[in-house]
Parts: C-alpha cells; structure tokens; sequence
C-alpha cells in the first residue's frame, strides 16, 4: 500500500492522449493523460468511462449535445454512447475505467493504444 502522488505523476510525462495507469483495483485501472485539441469520435461498447477533470477543461460531445466539464467536475459515459473529448487548452485528467478498455473502442486510429500496451508509471 502506498500512495500516490497525482501532481508529481503528471509532472513525469508531456505527450498527449497516451494514458498512463497509476494504480488498480478491482479490475479497473485508474489513469492520468493529458489532453489538447479533438480526440476521434468513438464508443466502448462493454465499458463505462469516467473522465474526472484535475487541471484545465474539456468538453465530452456527444451526438446529441456537448458536456462542460471544469477542474474537479467528472462525467461518466455509459457504455455504447459515441463519445470524443476535445480540450482548446491543456487538460490534465483522471480517467478511470476497465483494465480491458481499448481507449478507442473499435476505432483504428493513431492514438490507438491496447489495453496490453499502457504504460504504467
């Protein structure tokens, strides 16, 4: 048991939309990741997602509307709900998710990482 430092692991890494898993439990990874610019439109069709914002904002759209969300607010999108987060500035945020969750769903696409592949730091 130790804990974990949530500034001094975002401090560690600058790219962007690359996850990076800070801790486990109960089959859920927790994640940091850093945001700026349009993510790609996409859905997990078994998984629910949290996006917890620690530092800036961003917004979630969604086909039908879009979700604000500013430092210490969170969403949770319910699996199957087409989703992609957009932040105009740096955004630094908490995701939290299943250990199995592909951070695009189905979709192919250069941020594309496998659930095998996230780095742990």
């Amino acid at each position: 048991m130790t804990k974990v430092n949530i500034a001094d692991k975002l401090a560690s890494f600058d790219d962007l939309w690359s996850p990076k898993v800070v801790g486990e439990l109960n089959g859920q990874y927790v994640k940091l990741v850093k945001f700026k610019g349009e993510y790609v439109w996409h859905a997990h069709t078994g998984e629910d997602e949290l996006f917890l914002v620690i530092k800036g904002n961003m917004d979630i759209h969604f086909r039908d509307k879009t979700v604000t969300l500013a430092e210490g607010e969170f969403c949770i999108v319910p699996r199957g709900v087409e989703h992609k987060p957009v932040a105009d500035d740096l955004c630094h945020a908490l995701l939290f998710e299943p250990a199995g969750t592909r951070n695009t769903g189905a979709v192919d696409h250069d941020y594309t990482i496998e659930p095998d592949d996230l780095e742990k730091i």
